[in-house]
């Protein structure tokens, strides 16, 4: 754990003060107090939560199912690595960038902890239509992880004693609120269209169309989403302004705009429960 005692005596307007001058965030998109360590740790805490509570997050094992579930985590993990190696993710070594799969069919979501733990659920991996967009969602949630937007909106979420609080391992019942609140977090307008732009910053260069993360928005907006409609697509900006402006920016950076074959993708799914 990270030793936080000589933090938690600095004045706390003292440590305000010096944030806002050192991250300059846009107001009302929260400060951060944390270091990038302590992202990390917060998130193998969180991490460690969820794996504790398989009624709410049942956790497709890694092994099993005659190899399917060595096969499905391989797959999936390929795709983070491509997105990794972008050469456009700021903390790709120093953030451990673990993607786990929770098995439920009847939610279409993924979410971040802070320090690049990632989660998709099934529900979500079978309704898109191929790894482009699987790739836009992917990298819309690695943004998030990567620009410290999660452990920033947690902390406005909960103010900054009570997550000093369970980084001390101080507080259990906050760190188990952290953990159920990641599902529906919301995160502000800006985060949102920070990470929509550089999910195509990210898939630019790679073997993915640029704009993955417009396909699946699209596919949502068209076909509507009822109680499975994540938070990222249902929270400002609307859907349909979202697939504009990223679309635009593909196109004008001369992004890879051409589909990815989808007979592997096909095939990722059958391995699923």
């Amino acid at each position: 754990m990270i030793p936080l005692i000589k933090q938690k005596l600095v004045p706390f307007a003292f440590l305000l003060a010096s944030v806002a001058v050192v991250h300059g965030c846009k107001e009302g998109e929260g400060l951060n107090i944390l270091s990038l360590e302590q992202d990390v740790e917060l998130g193998r805490q969180v991490s460690a939560e969820i794996e504790k509570d398989p009624k709410q997050y049942p956790l497709l094992p890694e092994t099993g199912r005659e190899g399917r579930n060595e096969q499905a985590y391989a797959y999936l993990r390929g795709i983070v690595g491509r997105i990794l190696n972008s050469g456009k993710v700021t903390y790709k070594d120093e953030l451990p960038w673990q993607v786990k799969i929770i098995q439920n069919d009847t939610t279409l979501n993924a979410f971040a902890a802070p320090g690049g733990f990632i989660y998709v659920y099934t529900g979500l991996i079978k309704y898109l239509d191929g790894e482009d967009q699987l790739a836009g969602v992917l990298a819309h949630e690695i943004a998030h992880a990567d620009k410290r937007h999660t452990s920033r909106t947690i902390t406005r979420e909960y103010g900054y004693d009570l997550i000093l609080s369970v980084l001390l391992g101080e507080n259990q019942s906050t760190l188990v609120n952290v953990a159920r609140g990641l599902v529906g977090l919301r995160y502000s307008r800006g985060f949102e269209e920070e990470a929509d732009q550089y999910s195509v910053i990210y898939l630019c260069n790679t073997q993915y169309r640029s704009d993955g993360a417009a396909g699946f928005f699209q596919k949502m907006q068209q076909e509507g989403g009822g109680q499975g409609v994540p938070e990222f697509l249902s929270t400002h900006p609307n859907p349909g302004d979202r697939v504009t402006d990223i679309t635009r920016q593909a196109q004008s950076q001369n992004c890879n705009l051409s589909n990815f074959p989808n007979a592997q993708y096909a095939r990722f799914k059958s391995l699923l429960p």
